[in-house]
């Protein structure tokens, strides 16, 4: 394990809404918000209505900013998510999940939670100097890529990007004899 089980799952969380944006995008009804709060294990509150749904959907470009800088711009986008929200870190235990951090209550908006969650989990990857953990899919796609993988071999953000890779190299093989 890199992180430990609150920062993956935050930064999987963060990673899986800045690409729900992706052509096409895959958080456009209530339905899919509700299936995504359910699918990421979110706890707290939950209006699922059309408000809290453009609200999550607007977080998308800005973590996908924190998700991407380098580590100097991350420091001062975590600072000023932390700081617009007024968190104060404490400990929570609910549900399967063991002690893991929380820095809003849970009666914060959706979007309040997961940009402060975003934010928490960042300062791991920032104070252990992983930002190469993040990068762009290699595929021909703007889709964030989260390498957990013990040898950082991940390129793709998604098995479809790195099924169409490997299809298209080897057609570009089989062209080639």
């Amino acid at each position: 394990m890199v992180f430990t089980h609150d920062t993956e799952g935050a930064l999987t969380s963060a990673v899986a809404l800045v690409n729900s944006g992706e052509d096409p995008d895959t958080l456009t009804t209530r339905g899919q918000l509700s299936a995504f709060f359910v699918e990421q294990g979110y706890t707290g509150r939950f209006d699922g209505d059309e408000a809290e749904l453009e609200a999550v959907r607007n977080l998308r470009p800005s973590l996908r900013r924190l998700l991407t800088s380098d580590r100097d711009s991350a420091v001062e986008l975590v600072n000023t998510i932390l700081s617009d929200a007024r968190a104060l870190p404490r400990l929570v235990r609910h549900g399967e999940m063991d002690w893991h951090l929380h820095a809003v209550s849970d009666d914060r908006p959706l979007a309040d939670r997961i940009a402060v969650e975003t934010a928490m989990a960042m300062i791991d990857v920032i104070r252990a100097d992983e930002l190469s953990r993040l990068d762009i899919c290699a595929a021909d796609c703007d889709g964030i890529v989260l390498d957990l993988s013990r040898n950082r071999s991940r390129k793709f953000c998604s098995t479809a990007c790195g099924n169409r890779e490997a299809v298209a190299a080897y057609r570009t093989r089989k062209s080639g004899i």
